[in-house]
C-alpha cells in the first residue's frame, strides 16, 4: 500500500512552472495566481524573487481581487537553486540574468513593467497582460 502511495506521487506527468521576477511582490505572484487558478490543479506553481520585499505590492493584491483571485496571503520568496532544478518552465521578468540555468528547462523571459509604484490604472494593465501569457502558456503545457 506504502510502496504505491510513493509510487504514483513520482509517477506524475504535471508539468511545473515558476514565475520569477525581482521582487516577487508584484508580477511573479500575479502570475502564480492566475496559474493557480486557471490550471485547475494540473500544474504545480512556484514564484520567487532574486532580492524579494516582505510583502506582497498591495496595489497587486487589489488588482488581482477584482478578478476573484485573492494573492494577500502569499509571502515573497527567494530564488534558490532547487525551485529552479525542480520546475520544468521558468518565467523571468526582469530578472533573467540572475535565474540559474539548467540545460533541458524551457525559459522565457517576459518584458512587463513593474507595478511597484505604480497606480491601480497602470497595475491592472500588467494583470491583463499577464493574465493573457499564463492563458497562452497553459494551452502549450497541458
Amino acid at each position: 500500500m506504502e510502496v504505491t502511495a510513493i509510487f504514483s506521487r513520482y509517477d506524475t506527468n504535471m508539468p511545473s512552472v515558476l514565475f520569477v521576477c525581482v521582487h516577487n511582490a508584484g508580477r511573479s505572484q500575479m502570475a502564480a495566481g492566475f496559474m493557480t487558478a486557471l490550471s485547475g490543479g494540473k500544474v504545480e506553481v512556484l514564484s520567487a524573487g532574486s532580492a524579494p520585499k516582505d510583502s506582497i505590492n498591495p496595489i497587486a493584491v487589489e488588482a488581482m481581487n477584482e478578478v476573484g483571485i485573492d494573492i494577500a496571503n502569499n509571502v515573497p520568496k527567494v530564488l534558490t537553486t532547487e525551485a529552479v532544478q525542480q520546475s520544468d518552465v521558468v518565467i523571468t521578468m526582469g530578472c533573467g540574468d540572475t535565474c540559474p540555468f539548467f540545460p533541458g528547462k524551457r525559459y522565457e523571459d517576459w518584458v512587463l513593467d513593474d507595478p511597484a509604484g505604480q497606480g491601480i490604472e497602470s497595475v491592472r494593465v500588467i494583470r491583463d497582460e499577464i493574465k493573457s501569457r499564463v492563458e497562452a502558456l497553459l494551452k502549450e503545457i497541458i
